[in-house]
This record gives C-alpha cells, structure tokens and sequence, in this order.
C-alpha cells in the first residue's frame, strides 16, 4: 500500500493492491472471488465507480430486485478503503448534527424523515446479514460517553428529545450506571441508543460482494478509472485494461474520491484521517479491574470523538483522528497517542499493549451532511458520498437509494438535507490549513468544563 496516499492530491487511489494490515483482515477467511480487471472493451447500463459499502449495494440491490446487470470498476479490491477498514459501528445516524440541530435547521417533520430513514438504514444492514452477508454481528446498541461531567446534561437532554420528537425507546444512564458497563475515569453518563450493531467490517463488505456477484452483478478489481468522457448519451471509462461504456453511471468512492474523477465532486469533500488501534486481548484480572465488560459500541461527547469497543477474543478497538496529513514516520507516534488516550480511560490497564495499528479516509462535506443525489447537468451520474464517519450503515442504504432510484421505483419524497447536490467548499485550495485549525480548536473544547 502507498501509506503516503491523500484523495486530494493522488490521481488514483492505486491498482489493484493488498488490503491493508489489520486486525480484519487477520481474521478473515479468504476473499470471494471477482471478475479481475475490466475487460479490453465492455458495455453496461449501470457503471459503479467504487467496490465498497455502496457501491457494491447498490450493484446486489440492482440486480437482485430490477435484473440490471451492472459492472462495479473498484480501483483496488472489494472493501479495501474504510468499508474494510472502520471499527464495525452500524449505527442509525444520517451525518454529524445531533437530532435537535436537524430540527432546527430543516423542522421536525423533516426530522421525523431522517430519523425513520436513519432506523431503515440498520435495518438493512440487518437484510444482508440475513442474505449472506456474515459478519460476527451482535446487537447490544450504542453508548455515547459524557467524558467529561459538564456533556452529562446535553447526553440527558439528547434522550430526552429522541423520546418526546420521534417516540424512540433512548435512555440517559447515570454516571454510576454507565461506569457499571465501561468502567474507567471518563463515564459521566451515556445516551443509549438501542438501535446499533457490532460487526465485522471487511467481512460486512466482503459478504456484499458475494451476494451482489451471486445476484448477477460483474465486480472489477485493479480497474480505477483513469479518464471519464462522454460522447452523446454514452459514458466511457477509460481502466488501465481498457474501456468500459456505460448510460448511466454512480460515484461510490466516498472519502478516496479523486478531485479529477467528475466536476460534480470536485473540491465538495474533505477526507479526513482516522486511526484506529487494537490491543492484545485483556487478561482475566484486566478486565476485573477495568470494568470494561459491555459489548456496546462506544463513541464520547468529544467533537473529536473517539470510538472503541471490546470485541469477540477480548481485544480493545480504540479509534479517533488521526493526522491532518499521512506522514508515514509519524504512523508510530500516531499509534502511541491512541494507546495513552485508551489508558487515560481505562487506567486499570496501564500494561495493555497494542497488536494492530491501521487508517483510513473518513469523508466530511461542507454541510457535515451525507448526499445521495445526481450531477447537476447531467442526471445520469449519480453519488452517494460523504458519511462523515458513519457509514456502516447509511453506506449500504444509500447503495440501495440509488439503485431504487435508477430503477424509477422511489416514491418517497426527497430530503432536502441529503437529497440535493454536493455543496462546493469554498477555498479549497486551503481545507487542509482549515482543518488543521480547525483540530486546534476542537482540542481547546474538548478539554474545557
């Protein structure tokens, strides 16, 4: 892997190379087989751009439900940017706001909308899991973690309006409640969200990519698109083998979208690093003392969250931002913050060590909002692109949007927070000086009363 590479400036993501080392990718069986790179000439009415969560959705849901054939052209192996890479939070969540910011920025009946379309999105999840899709998924909902005793009345306040606005089951637990499941210095109390698996992510899209290639759908690997043009109504794609042709196409590549790939997305994202970490497993008196024993998936009250989880064979995920840029000599520091940070948590295991250290591109818009939607002169490209770091879920739902909308089967009204173009950022030439601000800032927050 080029551990150097930025969406931002790469041309492609690379060709055709090996998943990064993880802890999911040790512990997989194998990978399915696909369709090699694209062929010398090929012709479709459906091009997919992109072989993760959505992409290879939208291909299963397509051919499953519509009999469309599409061609997925995945730039290197299924799954192999963040649907393979992320800690395996299948959450109900549609972008960064909390649920009150959505009411006030688009009303309650728009709230409403989301939130049912957010619970429809693990519901898929659970859809494919049931086809095929294994992946080790448990069901014991989300915590998110007042880290600090001052984010306890908001966390209170946050259930209370899930409750009152959308008549979901959510629950405020106390600080000596929460510190019950978690254990540690940094539980003031939680949100519980029922609504929330745990699983495994590369199995999660691996398992897609079977069900999709088994429905009828022709998966390509080592095929990034070097050039896109469009003669009449047809699409060319230009791979490293060849030439793919195609009426419609769809833009699955989220946070590892080339600035070059289409004017419709070029300078809307800002793709973000983050790093995740995981432990040796826990001794039995580790986890005694620690009091870590929920299978919950966590996330904290910090604007720069961190999330974690204890997992099957007793290891601890950790995750958060990583570095404004990749910086390959800075990889190791990188991973030795991430472990202080677990620590300052759960001091009880001062001696935890870390087996696994890996990143990933997390996709960020101007409107911390995630759009599936079409290029503005041209309805027949369409996207699904930034999740801000909560796309188990939304991912593969919005895979299957588009494929209902390609399919002229969508009757539900569109949401103006996500259905509606990419928004441009402005001067962005400087997101990354921006960002990097931006973290400082944050920091200061999170670390004040």
């Amino acid at each position: 892997m080029n551990s150097a590479y930025d969406p931002l400036k790469a041309a492609t993501p690379g060709t055709g190379l090996e998943h990064e080392r993880s802890y999911w990718t040790a512990t997989i069986d194998g990978e399915p087989p696909d369709d090699g790179p694209a062929p010398a000439q090929a012709e479709t009415d459906v091009a997919i751009i992109g072989g993760g969560y959505t992409g290879l959705a939208c291909a299963y849901f397509l051919a499953r439900d519509y009999g469309i054939r599409p061609i997925v052209l995945e730039a290197n192996r299924s799954g192999w940017g963040c649907s393979g890479r992320n800690g395996g939070f299948a959450r109900a969540a549609i972008g960064r706001h909390t649920w009150g910011k959505v009411i006030d920025l688009w009303g309650r009946e728009t709230a409403r909308t989301m939130f049912r379309q957010a619970l429809s999105a693990v519901d898929t999840v659970r859809e494919l899991i049931a086809a095929g899709a294994d992946c080790d998924a448990i069901a014991p909902g989300h915590l998110k973690i007042a880290h600090r005793p001052s984010r306890a009345a908001g966390l209170r306040a946050e259930a209370e309006l899930l409750q009152r606005e959308f008549q979901y089951p959510a629950t405020f637990m106390t600080s000596a409640e929460s510190r019950q499941h978690i254990g540690g210095t940094q539980s003031h109390g939680a949100l519980r969200v029922p609504d929330a698996l745990a699983v495994h992510p590369l199995k999660l899209a691996l398992g897609v990519h079977r069900l999709a290639r088994d429905a009828g759908a022709i998966v390509h690997t080592a095929s990034p698109v070097l050039e896109w043009t469009k003669e009449g109504e047809e699409h060319r794609l230009r791979t490293p083998s060849g030439m793919v042709r195609a009426r419609r196409v769809i833009i699955a590549t989220n946070g590892y979208t080339p600035e070059h790939l289409h004017d419709c997305v070029r300078h809307t994202t800002l793709p973000v690093l983050s790093h995740i970490i995981v432990t040796r497993p826990m001794t039995a008196q580790e986890k005694r003392a620690s009091g870590f024993v929920t299978e919950h998936v966590l996330t904290d009250s910090r604007n720069l969250l961190y999330y974690w989880r204890r997992l099957p064979d007793d290891r601890i995920l950790f995750g958060g931002r990583g570095m404004v840029q990749p910086v390959p000599e800075r990889f190791a520091s990188q991973r030795e913050f991430l472990l202080a940070e677990l620590k300052a948590k759960l001091p009880a295991l001062r001696d935890i060590t870390v087996d696994y250290d890996w990143w990933g591109w997390v996709c960020l818009t101007r409107d911390l909002m995630p759009h599936v939607h079409h290029a503005r002169d041209d309805a027949t490209v369409h996207y699904a692109i930034g999740y801000q770091g909560s796309g188990v879920a939304y991912g593969l739902h919005a895979g299957r949007m588009l494929a209902r909308r390609l399919a002229n089967d969508d009757d539900s009204a569109p949401i103006p927070a996500t259905s509606t173009p990419l928004p441009r950022i402005p001067f962005a030439v400087m997101r990354r000086a921006v960002q990097r601000a931006a973290y400082v800032w944050y920091r200061y927050l999170d670390n004040r009363d």
